[in-house]
């Protein structure tokens, strides 16, 4: 099994490039709906979360906009939460990659692939590491289209992630979004075909 580490910054597109692989029939972890799921209500980790943090959930589970403005900007913070999230996320990674042990490939889509310790451990554990990039002013359009989106609220998150251009030079390919979508498909299809290919040999 070739298991592809599929990353980016905020904005840039990396959703959708997930979509591309899971239409060319490879399976996809999505790290960041793993957590959604975790968070929503009857969430395992809602109970963790409101005790460690007050008030950041409700009847849908944890509030991410109230829990991001306790954790963003305070490091302290941040680590606790990411105490009670991390081990549960990779458990249900490794649970994943138990069910798709047979497949020739997979895609471990993982924000912070090259960010921290942890997210490096975990680009050690992949075959391929793969970016999402778009032109800076594409990602900063996309982000401030989101509900309760502002510049301050993005430089915040740029500042914790690594620069787009460390991440194109880190990692084996690089995926480019700033353009037509079906040119995106196209590379991301040529991908899949040139690993198969290896994988074959």
């Amino acid at each position: 099994m070739i298991r592809i580490g599929l990353t980016g910054s905020i904005g840039m597109g990396k959703s959708a490039v997930s979509g591309m692989f899971r239409r060319l029939g490879v399976p996809v972890f999505d790290a960041d709906a793993e957590v959604h799921k975790l968070q929503a209500a009857g969430g395992a980790l809602v109970p963790a979360i409101e005790a460690r943090f007050p008030g950041s959930t409700g009847p849908k589970g944890v509030d991410r906009q109230i829990l991001g403005k306790m954790v963003l900007g305070k490091p302290d913070e941040l680590r606790a939460l990411e105490r009670i999230i991390h081990p549960a996320v990779y458990r249900s990674r490794q649970r994943f990659l138990a069910r798709h042990r047979a497949r020739r490939m997979v895609v471990l889509d993982i924000p912070l692939l090259f960010e921290k310790a942890r997210g490096r451990a975990l680009a050690r554990t992949v075959d391929v590491s793969v970016t999402v990039s778009a032109p800076a002013w594409m990602q900063k359009k996309r982000v401030l289209a989101r509900p309760g989106a502002s510049a301050a609220r993005l430089r915040q998150i740029r500042h914790l992630q690594v620069p787009d251009h460390i991440k194109r030079q880190r990692a084996d390919h690089v995926i480019e979004t700033g353009c037509l979508k079906s040119e995106t498909f196209a590379a991301v299809r040529a991908l899949v075909a040139c690993l198969s290919a290896k994988k074959g040999r």
